[in-house]
C-alpha cells in the first residue's frame, strides 16, 4: 500500500460522523468546489440559511501562510495520481476554510495545530512547514500520520493531523472529483447493459439466456 493509499484509508476510518453530517448538510456542495455557489433558488433552504453562507463567504479566518499550509497538508494527505485531482484539485484548502468558520469549535484546533507544525518543523529544520523540502514535510508527516506508532513528544501533532485528514477526506470526498475516485457511478438511465457475467456464474445462470 502505497503512502496514498494509505493515508487515505487512514482518513476515511478517521473522519468524524460530526464532521461528515456538517460537510454533507451543506447542499450546494457539489461538483468540484465544495464551498457553495449562489443561485437564484434554492429549495428546501430557509433565507437565513442563505444569508449565514453569505456572510460566512465574506469572512477570511486563516492567514496566507496558513492557508498555504493546509493546502500542502491537504495534498499530502491526498495527491494527484493517474485516478484522480490532488485535495486541492478539488478545492479542498476552501472547504476546510469554510467549514472551521461554519462549525467555530474547529477554529483554535486547527490554527494552534498549524502553529505546533511550524515550531516543529522550525526546531528540525530552522524553516517553516512550507519552506522546508518536500522530504522534510514528509518526514515531519510521518511522526503524525500513524497515532500508534507516534512518538508522546509529538501527541499535539497527532491530534492536529487527525483533524486536518478528518477534514480533508471530508471535503475531497463529497466533490465530484472525491466520487469519481472512490469509484462510484451511482444511477445511470439507459445503460443497464444486463446482469454481470461473475453474478450470474455465482448462481449458475452463466448459461441462462434473457
Amino acid at each position: 500500500m502505497n503512502r496514498r493509499d494509505s493515508l487515505k484509508a487512514i482518513g476515511l476510518t478517521a473522519v468524524s460522523t460530526a464532521v461528515l453530517l456538517e460537510a454533507c448538510k451543506q447542499p450546494e456542495n457539489t461538483g468540484d468546489k465544495p464551498i457553495p455557489q449562489e443561485t437564484k433558488a434554492e429549495a428546501g433552504r430557509e433565507q437565513w440559511e442563505i444569508d449565514r453562507d453569505k456572510e460566512l463567504k465574506a469572512e477570511t479566518y486563516f492567514t496566507k501562510h496558513e492557508m498555504a499550509t493546509i493546502t500542502v497538508l491537504a495534498d499530502i494527505i491526498i495527491p494527484k495520481d493517474d485516478v484522480s485531482g490532488s485535495a486541492s484539485d478539488a478545492k479542498v484548502p476552501e472547504f476546510i476554510e469554510f467549514i472551521v468558520k461554519d462549525i467555530p469549535e474547529h477554529k483554535v484546533p486547527m490554527r494552534g495545530g498549524l502553529k505546533w507544525l511550524d515550531v516543529y518543523c522550525f526546531n528540525k529544520f530552522s524553516k517553516s512547514f512550507v519552506d522546508a523540502s518536500a522530504d522534510q514535510q514528509i518526514s515531519i508527516v510521518d511522526e503524525i500520520a500513524y497515532p500508534k506508532k507516534a512518538k508522546p513528544e509529538v501527541q499535539a501533532g497527532v491530534t492536529f493531523f487527525n483533524r486536518m485528514r478528518s477534514l480533508t477526506a471530508s471535503g475531497f470526498y463529497t466533490t465530484e472529483i472525491g466520487v469519481k475516485d472512490i469509484g462510484y457511478a451511482g444511477n445511470a438511465p439507459n445503460q443497464w447493459t444486463g446482469v454481470p457475467a461473475d453474478v450470474l456464474k455465482q448462481y449458475g445462470m452463466e448459461n441462462v439466456k434473457v
